[in-house]
């Protein structure tokens, strides 16, 4: 046992073994997380889980938030995936829209249920202004950004208020279901709040 942890020294082998190792910290930390949580986990247990020295852990993630970062983004993109296909599957804006705020609410509260554990580093993300978190609202902006364009250019979203205005205050009603720190006091209001936000939404964006 100890032996193949010795022959696992990334000096010897850049690269691929990189890759694997990282993969490994992940896994561990995914599941270290799950079960007691991202702010009671250390890098000093998840080096005993895992059986590496925490420098060496420390040469693959700079940071626990590293890691945790990395978690955090693939859940945003788990969530921001569903919006996609959502979004995707279907051709008017307004229709576009209505899947957008459906799937937002839905996937969040998906991440949250189902994996209450690791929703907190999303909620500790949040509350940080990490990184990951700032990626992931400008990407879902983006796609409320060519929805409201594109509903423009087949004249069924109104033309005089500034795109970006428009943009940005569509983007302040989804907000408290995309943001997990608001998103747990939103709770009593997610049954109805997608279809009711939406069409508010949309007869503002009526020509």
């Amino acid at each position: 046992m100890g032996m193949n942890k010795a022959t696992m020294n990334p000096g010897t082998a850049r690269g691929p073994v990189d890759h694997e190792v990282r993969d490994q910290i992940v896994v561990a930390a995914t599941e270290h997380f799950r079960l007691y949580g991202y702010e009671k986990t250390t890098v000093s247990d998840l080096a005993k889980d895992i059986g590496f020295s925490k420098a060496y852990i420390y040469k693959f993630f700079e940071s626990k938030q590293a890691i945790g970062e990395l978690i955090c983004g693939n859940c945003l993109r788990e969530i921001e995936t569903a919006v996609r296909t959502a979004v995707d599957g279907v051709d008017r804006p307004p229709e576009k829209l209505r899947r957008m705020f459906k799937a937002i609410v839905e996937s969040s509260l998906r991440l949250f249920f189902d994996d209450r554990k690791l929703y907190d580093i999303a909620a500790s993300a949040a509350s940080e202004h990490w990184e990951t978190v700032r990626a992931y609202e400008k990407r879902i902006r983006t796609i409320l950004h060519d929805i409201l364009r594109e509903g423009r250019e087949t004249e069924e979203f109104e033309r005089k208020t500034p795109l970006d205005e428009a943009e940005a205050a569509i983007y302040l009603v989804m907000r408290p279901y995309l943001n997990p720190l608001i998103l747990q006091h939103s709770f009593d209001y997610t049954d109805d709040a997608p279809a009711q936000l939406s069409s508010l939404v949309l007869r503002s964006l009526s020509p």
